[in-house]
């Protein structure tokens, strides 16, 4: 039995209606278009004007690039993108090209380039975001595969969004006092639903092919099976994590790959990112302040040998990627795959922690208006959650507009992240979105939790 390669998704980003390929309301879209290029720009102004110059031109760890790096890549990108690529404009400044080139400069060798100083940084992106806002006014979204539906606008928006968690990831490394605030999540009664969840085997389809700003790696919608297994309703606490700690997780080689095994003794990882030991508790930096580490909120800043590690003392596995996709995405009432594990309407706050609306995950078990037909919460937002995948091309992969997007890091080297984080913009955020990382990455914002089969 297999699911019909079929994408059921209909529904334009942001709540724009159906798009029925020209058919699509161009102004509705170009509103679109305004508010999510909007809204990037504004957390990327947040990110480059609450820390002093010094802090923009420093490097605050060889793997993250400055701050004023990012600021004038997504200044070029933007006006390769929309200016030259979509509008037919000639080059504001094409000397810059190579040095805003990510491919062409490793984010250790950034510092040394000629970068624009922070105040040329920022005239430079706002000269090209006034020149697109022109573009914009004029734009009916047709003619190529690149203007479609908005797609190179909304592709933009996602990238400088990207970016934005980025820098974001560069604020919580940088040393020194808090520099950036928001409101905690809600506090929410502790979680007593099921640990967790079956979800029933058999097809569904995975992917899309119909989504207007989806991107070339979550492309095209195509048929999966899957056996039946079960899947934690919440990603994993740290309450949860500590106890694989108390039990000597870290020094039990019998829970690491080798490869897993090698990197934490090489490195001396005992804890996650940021934790330390204060006497009988634990404690974490967060954001340039200290405070003791919740146990009910998912546990964050371990990469994938230890999510894996973690999994095999419990008795389980990390997820595939295609287990993850269907637990969020599968509705055994209809038997299509949705947008969001809620539905297709775009998120709202009781869906799920997005945008940097906060600064932290919010406790397990939070937003029950956003879990999935099967009853699992916290798949979109909060954190990125590592899956047992490598990073791999869906059949019938096509690299669109470019092959340095996803094409290039196919194969083994890269695990598969799902699902976002409290960083993520929803712009940036779907149930077919794909993340991936080198499995010893730990400054990223990722947690995982855990499945099993159902015959163990």
């Amino acid at each position: 039995m297999t699911a019909p390669e079929t994408d059921t998704t209909t529904t334009g980003p942001a709540g724009t209606g159906t798009f029925e390929s020209a058919g699509a309301d161009r102004e509705a879209l170009r509103e679109r278009v305004l508010s999510s290029l909007t809204t990037a720009r504004d957390r990327t102004t947040l990110l480059t004007s609450c820390v002093e110059g010094p802090d923009l031109t420093a490097q605050h760890s060889p793997l993250m690039s400055p701050l004023v790096w990012d600021l004038a890549h997504i200044g070029n990108q933007e006006e390769q993108w929309l200016l030259r690529a979509v509008g037919g404009r000639e080059a504001m400044r094409p000397e810059i090209d190579s040095l805003y080139d990510a491919f062409e400069h490793p984010r250790a060798a950034r510092p040394s380039l000629p970068l624009l100083p922070p105040d040329e940084a920022r005239r430079y992106a706002a000269e090209v975001r006034g020149r697109v806002m022109d573009l914009l006014a004029g734009a009916d979204f047709r003619g190529s595969r690149l203007t479609e539906a908005g797609f190179a606008f909304g592709m933009i928006a996602q990238h400088e969004q990207q970016h934005d968690e980025t820098m974001l990831i560069t604020h919580q490394l940088r040393k020194g006092p808090q520099a950036l605030i928001a409101p905690d999540p809600e506090p929410v009664p502790p979680f007593t639903g099921p640990a967790e969840v079956l979800v029933p085997g058999g097809p569904f389809t995975m992917g899309t092919s119909a989504e207007p700003w989806s991107l070339d790696n979550e492309r095209p919608a195509h048929a999966r099976e899957v056996a039946p297994y079960w899947i934690d309703t919440v990603p994993v606490t740290n309450g949860a994590y500590q106890a694989f700690m108390a039990e000597g997780g870290y020094d039990d080689e019998r829970w690491w790959t080798p490869e897993g095994w090698a990197h934490v003794r090489q490195h001396g990882i005992t804890a996650p990112l940021y934790w330390s030991r204060d006497g009988g508790q634990w404690l974490r930096r967060r954001f340039g302040v200290t405070e003791v580490v919740p146990a009910d909120e998912p546990v964050l800043h371990v990469c994938w040998y230890e999510a894996d590690a973690y999994a095999r003392w419990a008795g389980r596995r990390l997820p595939t990627e295609a287990e993850w996709e269907k637990a969020a995405r599968f509705d055994p009432a209809t038997g299509r795959s949705r947008r969001y594990p809620w539905g297709d309407a775009d998120p709202a706050p009781e869906h799920a922690n997005l945008g940097q609306r906060h600064l932290r995950p919010a406790p397990a078990g939070s937003c029950p208006a956003g879990e999935s037909p099967l009853g699992v919460r916290q798949l979109i937002g909060d954190v990125w959650e590592w899956t047992a995948s490598d990073f791999l091309p869906y059949p019938g992969f096509e690299a669109f507009p470019y092959k340095e997007y996803s094409e290039v890091f196919f194969g083994p080297d890269h695990k598969v992240l799902r699902g976002g984080s409290f960083a993520v913009d929803a712009v940036a955020c779907r149930g077919t979105f794909r993340n991936w990382d080198y499995p010893v990455r730990r400054q990223i914002f990722a947690g995982f939790r855990t499945a099993r089969s159902e015959s163990v």
